[in-house]
């Protein structure tokens, strides 16, 4: 197995023909020898048609383990081999007699000739198949004592076979060595994703929430309130243009959330629950048993009901992994986080969670002004504002799951979390695209508690 065949999820594309090959050299071997009998009555020399067919036996069998892979195979052997058979095919001629020569008799090794140059094919491609198999043509004319119509057949077959053969081997290595390369970047791409979630969640929040502050304070911290947005806008331009954070700035940030971290303190006495960004939700799954385990998602959803936030939640455990439980966590809160932004401090958000037989439900829904989803969403991806693309829809996608989001001016948002339960911690699925709002929805009031399905926190 080769290393690209290991980088592209364990399995060379060579592995089975290498097996080919060593099945196709015993076949044609025993085809060999079982020949061999109805044509040794025009040989003068019988024996030393059996002896040299024992030794091809012995040869054959002896290098079956070498000849199955390509990690125990090399070009000494294949030489060895090709040698092998050459030698058969001129010695046929010593061994026949003149007029079996003339009539055709087949040679000795017959086609386990052509085990040697599919042998060199799946080493080596399209032109070392070409080589081994003109080798064993120029054998044959040299035992038939020129070029007949029938050796000329025989070859013409043998090196197309060959070729193509060879040809095919050379088009699945460029195409595994495609899927390696997409797979790296795949996971290159996945993990850039990751580390931006978390810069997102954790760094631009912090330097939002400096430049608000020190806004509202004034003075010197005013200054130190500009130069965080400026940092912040810098950084969102770096993500933007997908530059892979530097993984050390990610560590502190996410030691920040636990509910005993510095943030709690920064969060002032007036905070509530609906200025939760993730210090609650701890998506790193810090001193967790590592997300095997099943958790009740109720208990990190449940601590964001407030003043300005209703949850409403089954009254049995809703159960999901542990790494599931959070990631989703970790998206509510960022929903949360929209709605404070550009729905308003005062503005009213509620919580759904529906845990249904094949999947869980989380609805968040919020009474602001809504907003067209499909232009301000690619605006601020392409601003490096990754509430939405990163945040939550990126943390869906990994779980197998989708974040449906709904809008329209003037008529509220909705975002709408969806992890099916055989998919749950997944690295697989597709984030859904924003759909159109649905027609006729209505959407509740301030004093409402039930969520409707319009909007999503943008």
């Amino acid at each position: 197995m080769t290393a690209r065949g290991r980088a592209g999820g364990g399995f060379s594309v060579e592995q089975p023909l290498w097996r080919a090959v060593s099945a196709f050299r015993l076949l044609t071997l025993l085809y060999a020898v079982g020949t061999y009998p109805r044509l040794a009555g025009h040989y003068q020399d019988r024996t030393a048609g059996w002896v040299y067919l024992g030794l091809l036996a012995a040869w054959t069998f002896a290098t079956v383990r070498p000849f199955s892979s390509k990690l125990r195979c090399g070009w000494g052997w294949l030489y060895t081999d090709l040698a092998a058979v050459v030698a058969g095919i001129l010695l046929t001629r010593v061994f026949d007699s003149h007029a079996g020569v003339l009539q055709g008799d087949p040679t000795l090794p017959t086609i386990r000739a052509a085990g040697a140059v599919l042998g060199f094919a799946v080493m080596g491609g399209w032109l070392p198949a070409a080589v081994s198999g003109l080798a064993v043509g120029l054998a044959d004319i040299v035992e038939a004592g020129g070029v007949t119509a029938s050796d000329l057949h025989n070859i013409v077959l043998l090196m197309l076979a060959g070729v193509a053969i060879g040809y095919v081997i050379e088009v699945a290595r460029a195409s595994e060595l495609t899927l390696a390369r997409a797979l790296e970047i795949q996971a290159v791409t996945r993990e850039r994703e990751r580390l931006a979630r978390d810069i997102h969640d954790g760094v631009l929040q912090v330097l939002a929430m400096v430049q608000r502050r020190g806004s509202e304070a004034g003075g010197e911290a005013a200054e130190l309130g500009r130069m965080a947005g400026e940092q912040e806008r810098a950084l969102r331009a770096l993500i933007a243009e997908g530059l892979a954070p530097n993984p050390s700035y990610v560590a502190p940030v996410v030691r920040r959330r636990s509910r005993s971290g510095p943030d709690a303190a920064t969060a002032g006495p007036g905070a509530d629950r609906s200025d939760l960004d993730r210090s609650d939700l701890d998506p790193s799954g810090a001193g967790s048993d590592g997300g095997a385990a099943e958790q009740d998602l109720r208990s990190l959803i449940a601590p964001l009901a407030g003043a300005r936030v209703t949850v409403s939640a089954p009254g049995t455990p809703v159960l999901l992994p542990g790494h599931a439980v959070r990631e989703l966590g970790a998206a509510v809160g960022a929903a949360l986080d929209n709605v404070r932004r550009h729905a308003g401090e005062q503005a009213q958000a509620w919580i759904l969670v529906e845990d249904e037989p094949d999947e869980v439900v989380v609805s968040i829904r919020d009474d602001g002004p809504g907003f067209d989803a499909a232009a301000r969403l690619g605006e601020a991806e392409r601003e490096g504002r990754l509430g939405v693309s990163q945040s939550i829809r990126g943390r869906l996608r990994d779980l197998g799951g989708s974040a449906d989001l709904f809008s329209a001016p003037g008529q509220g948002t909705e975002i709408e979390l969806r992890v099916p339960r055989g998919a749950a911690g997944a690295a697989a699925g597709t984030a859904a695209v924003p759909g159109p709002r649905t027609a006729g929805s209505p959407v509740a009031g301030p004093g409402t508690n039930q969520p409707s399905r319009e909007g999503s926190a943008g």
